[in-house]
């Protein structure tokens, strides 16, 4: 007996140190490939170098906002790097708003090694490099997609932003996890969680989450938890025919850019008086 439960024990172990050094692995699909923006089809883009808080090397891609627009802080998916949103740019861009791609740890050139706790911090280097290229904070807006959606989240409880926008997001890495491997104890195993839904309920910016009907990566679910777990002012948009990564095809920019309009002030008369007061937002599913 005591035979068996030592030899359980050593099982448990194995997968606890092999799951602990391996999960990152899988969860981190950098493209390492610098790009010039220009390489990429992208007109007025700029490619910004600059520091993390612990000196590694980070590259963004900008481009600047036509005032009076607001500038979107984007963090991507785990895959890929900017120049593969080179497309979603160009769509920002035509409409005036500006942008700020952040290149994660062995993303895009990007120096270092991809972790939740590095990636949170650069996520506030980059808020404080686009600062000090001029944008003033209630023009950032914080821009998610998949697994940048939590990385996002914590950014608008460490910094002002003007608001929040979700892209496919999730409750957890753990729960996505789970429903490929339900019998893995991976809230043991994985150190990077990006626990969204322990931190939505603190954001008390304006909130818009955008998802698609046939994710099969992010199920519709997860992201209806995140939404039931946020506070108002809040707006959810489904887009029914989009999967994971076409909603951009499927008029989620469309839906993004009518929130952020709602977001301007209107000016009105009160008592021989100008004031300012938030336009009511007004999206519906697609």
């Amino acid at each position: 007996m005591l035979n068996l439960l030592f030899a359980v024990g050593i099982i448990v172990a194995l997968t606890w140190i092999i799951g602990r050094l391996l999960h990152r692995y899988f969860m981190y699909i950098p493209d390492r490939t610098r790009v010039a923006p220009k390489d990429a089809g992208l007109a007025g883009v700029e490619e910004i170098v600059f520091k993390a808080a612990d000196g590694t090397k980070l590259i963004a891609w900008y481009l600047p906002a036509r005032q009076p627009k607001p500038t979107l802080l984007y963090f991507t998916g785990n895959c890929g790097n900017a120049a593969s949103r080179a497309g979603k740019i160009a769509t920002i861009g035509a409409d005036g708003y500006g942008v700020f791609v952040l290149n994660y740890r062995r993303y895009g050139g990007s120096g270092g090694r991809p972790t939740e706790a590095r990636i949170t911090a650069d996520a506030l280097s980059a808020y404080d490099c686009l600062r000090g290229l001029g944008v003033a904070p209630q023009d950032i807006l914080a821009y998610g997609e998949s697994l940048g959606t939590a990385v996002a989240t914590r950014l608008s409880l460490q910094r002002q932003v003007k608001a929040l926008v979700l892209e496919s997001p999730f409750m957890s890495t753990v729960a996505v996890g789970q429903l490929m491997w339900p019998f893995l104890p991976l809230g043991l195993i994985m150190a990077d969680q990006y626990r969204t839904i322990d931190r939505i309920g603190q954001v008390k910016v304006p909130l818009l989450i955008i998802h698609g009907g046939r994710d099969a990566v992010i199920p519709l679910d997860q992201a209806r938890h995140v939404y039931h777990a946020a506070n108002e002012p809040k707006s959810f948009v489904v887009l029914p025919r989009a999967a994971h990564n076409d909603l951009f095809d499927r008029g989620a920019w469309e839906k993004v850019h009518g929130f952020i309009d709602s977001l301007r002030p209107v000016p009105v008369m009160k008592a021989g008086r100008k004031v300012e007061i938030a336009a009511a937002a007004d999206i519906e599913d697609r």
